[in-house]
C-alpha cells in the first residue's frame, strides 16, 4: 500500500522497552529513491537529540495508532553514534551506524535493500542473515565490514524529504507546479511518486509523477526537471488524497504516460 510521508510526521517510535520519540523527517536516497532513515526527535528523554532509525528495524507498524515499533532498545538508541542531522550524512557516518546496530550494507547490491526488496530482510537473524557469533556468521560480518570500508568515501545520495517539499517541477516545455508531498510503498519504503500541485498553473489539480521520469534535480535552484510535457501533465489522471490509490489507478497513470510500470521491473 502507498502512504504519504507527510502522514508519518510526528508518528511515535517505540523501542522494545519504551518510547523513543517522534518522527521529524526522513532521509531518502536520490539514486534509488528509497527512504533510508527516519529522523527522530527524542524530546525531553534525550534533551531533544535527533537520532536515526533505519526501516530495517521497524516491526509491524500500527497505522491506526500512528506508531512504528522498532526492534531496538532505548539503551541502544542512547548509545548510538551521534550524527548531526542538520548536516549531510556521509557514507562514513552510515558505516558507523550500520556497524553499531549490526546491519549489513544496502549499497553495492541489485536489490533496494542489499540483495532483497524489503528492509526487514536485512535484520540480523532474519531469513538466514547473521544473528549470532558462529564462525560462518563472523566471516559474513567481516565481509560486510570490508564492504563498508571500501565505500566509506562514496557519495551516499541522502536528501531530506522535508527539504524537497516545494521544489518546482519543470516539464520539457515549462513549469507545471511544485512538490506537495511524497508517496512511499509501506513494505519496501521506496518512494513511488511526487505529488505535484499544479495550482499556480492549473487551479485545483494534483497529479503524480514517478521518480523514474526525472531528468535531473537542481538542489541549488530547488527545481526538478521531468521528461514530460506540460500537456501530458495537464491531461494526467488527477490525484485525490482522500481516495486510496490502488494498482488499477496506478496502471491508468502509467498507461497515460506511456511508461512501463515499476511493479513489472521489480
Amino acid at each position: 500500500m502507498l502512504r504519504s510521508l507527510n502522514e508519518l510526521q510526528k508518528y511515535a517510535i517505540g523501542a522494545t522497552d519504551g518510547d523513543i520519540g517522534k518522527v521529524k523527517d526522513f532521509y531518502y536516497d536520490d539514486h534509488d529513491w528509497v527512504v533510508r532513515y527516519l529522523i527522530v526527535d527524542t524530546g525531553s528523554w534525550l534533551a531533544s537529540r535527533k537520532v536515526l532509525i533505519s526501516p530495517i528495524s521497524i516491526q509491524k507498524p500500527d497505522w491506526a495508532a500512528q506508531s512504528l515499533p522498532v526492534a531496538v532498545t532505548k539503551e541502544q538508541v542512547k548509545n548510538s553514534p551521534d550524527i548531526d542531522t542538520e548536516k549531510p550524512v556521509t557514507r562514513q557516518h552510515e558505516a558507523l551506524y550500520l556497524d553499531y546496530y549490526g546491519y549489513p550494507t544496502y549499497w553495492g547490491s541489485t536489490g533496494l535493500w542489499g540483495g532483497g526488496m524489503v528492509p526487514v530482510g536485512m535484520y540480523p537473524g532474519y531469513a538466514g542473515l547473521p544473528g549470532g557469533t558462529t564462525g560462518g556468521e563472523q566471516a559474513i560480518e567481516e565481509v560486510a565490514k570490508a564492504e563498508r570500508a571500501r565505500h566509506r568515501d562514496d557519495d551516499p545520495h541522502l536528501r531530506s524529504c522535508k527539504a524537497v517539499i516545494g521544489y518546482h517541477i519543470q516539464a520539457t516545455d515549462g513549469e507545471v507546479g511544485h512538490v506537495d508531498e511524497l508517496l512511499f510503498d509501506e513494505e519496501t519504503w521506496a518512494i513511488r511518486y511526487f505529488v505535484v500541485n499544479t495550482s499556480n498553473w492549473w487551479v485545483g489539480h494534483k497529479v503524480l509523477i514517478a521518480p523514474q521520469w526525472i531528468d535531473g534535480v537542481s538542489w541549488s535552484d530547488r527545481t526538478v526537471a521531468v521528461d514530460l510535457s506540460r500537456e501530458e501533465v495537464k491531461t494526467a489522471p488527477s490525484y485525490d488524497e482522500a481516495i486510496t490509490l490502488d494498482r488499477q489507478g496506478e496502471a491508468s497513470l502509467y498507461t497515460h504516460y506511456g511508461r512501463p510500470p515499476y511493479w513489472k521491473a521489480d
